[in-house]
């Protein structure tokens, strides 16, 4: 009899704790586990924005860290997906795990719970599912780093980790490992929409790249310049920050010039607070063409879903621009001032074209599906462009260039 075929695992179950959750800035005991949150409870209650609770209950970027010679590992997730009527189904959330840093496992899962939405009425309703169970099997025997990555696109309440071998925490808290912490914050682009997978966003793949622990606070529809972000963002512990702002003041039509430039001062006031010193990078708008010179607000392009697609038009008046309304080239133009007269002060602060990270050229050769978020190819060429202008040896911050 071979004796090694009846072997039988002996599972460990492990807590779930701050000790090897990276990414979140909080995480919430639940009813039935934990729940990382991208921002803390106090600022949560200060925006009761339905858009913004969903956003910053999607783990982009928080992943589970730690050691072990586990050769199998499973994780019980209770997942919340949204369905649109009307629009095309979202794909599910997907577990990327890695192994040394390498992509070694990817899966989704089914169950969890289903909110449903009417976009022409603004009701949703909610179905509740089932715990699923991911595992993750024939990992190699010996001790090693293990990342599970979270869905970025998906609220996750973890409910239970178990693994064939003890762990060991490989940092706590976030930080600690040696390597440096990249604090971002951006809209729907940096959340990761319509990227792959959580590794794929390009915060992610520029973080890997560069070596660096990511707080990726990317929020869909939630880049505003919200007082309570800049708060959030001047208390957490921070080696670099980034700040990419545009895309959601205008395609929500949310302030004019005359609000817009205070409003960017305040927001780097705050941030200066708590960071006086730390590199800070300002970021302008990507290319996206219905937005360079028309105003928002922006909408779902119906001719589109009524071909079961989903793309976006801009409905503004490009004349109001003398108004004082923002458009993307607008934007840039400001924000490059504003660098330009604080920095004058502040020799730490830069700015970054977003045209540099994907421009004109770019959605000629690798277009907007949707006419606003990049596809996969599209988040690796801006990943990996950051990396290189802010991560290499000679790149923006180590130069001390200022502008790129």
């Amino acid at each position: 009899m071979n004796n090694a075929s009846n072997t039988v695992a002996t599972w460990v179950t492990i807590p779930i704790t701050e000790q090897i959750l990276r990414g979140a800035i909080e995480i919430e005991q639940t009813g039935r586990g934990v729940m990382p949150h991208r921002l803390p409870a106090w600022a949560r209650a200060q925006c009761n924005d339905p858009q913004l609770a969903m956003a910053e209950s999607q783990p982009s970027g928080v992943r589970l860290v730690f050691r072990s010679r586990a050769t199998e590992i499973e994780l019980d997730v209770m997942p919340t997906r949204r369905v649109y009527l009307g629009a095309p189904p979202r794909p599910a959330g997907v577990y990327d795990l890695l192994v040394n840093g390498r992509l070694a496992w990817q899966c989704s899962t089914t169950g969890g719970d289903t909110v449903t939405i009417d976009m022409s009425t603004g009701t949703a309703s909610k179905q509740t599912g089932a715990v699923s169970t991911i595992k993750f099997a024939g990992l190699p025997d010996y001790d090693k780093s293990i990342e599970i990555w979270l869905p970025h696109n998906e609220t996750t309440e973890l409910v239970a980790l178990r693994a064939t071998a003890p762990i060991e925490p490989t940092a706590s808290p976030i930080g600690d490992t040696g390597r440096k912490v990249w604090l971002h914050h951006g809209s729907s682009i940096s959340h990761g929409s319509n990227a792959e997978s959580p590794t794929a966003i390009w915060p992610a793949l520029a973080a890997l790249r560069g070596g660096v622990e990511l707080i990726n606070l990317g929020l869909g529809g939630s880049a505003l310049l919200d007082p309570f972000m800049a708060r959030t963002m001047r208390d957490t512990r921070a080696d670099l920050i980034s700040v990419k702002i545009g895309i959601n003041l205008v395609n929500l039509d949310l302030m004019r010039v005359r609000a817009f430039v205070p409003a960017v001062h305040g927001f780097l006031d705050t941030i200066r607070d708590g960071h006086p010193h730390t590199p800070l990078l300002v970021i302008s708008p990507i290319y996206c063409p219905i937005h360079e010179d028309t105003p928002g607000p922006g909408a779902f392009d119906p001719n589109a879903l009524a071909a079961g697609k989903l793309s976006f038009v801009a409905t503004g008046d490009p004349s109001a621009r003398k108004e004082g309304k923002l458009t993307l080239s607008v934007i840039r133009d400001e924000l490059h001032r504003v660098v330009q007269q604080r920095s004058a002060s502040d020799p730490n602060l830069y700015y970054i074209d977003g045209r540099v990270l994907y421009g004109a050229e770019d959605f000629a050769d690798l277009p907007l599906p949707d006419q606003l978020h990049p596809d996969g190819p599209s988040h690796r060429r801006i990943g990996e462009r950051f990396a290189r202008i802010v991560f290499n040896d000679a790149g923006l911050v180590a130069s001390g260039a200022g502008r790129y």
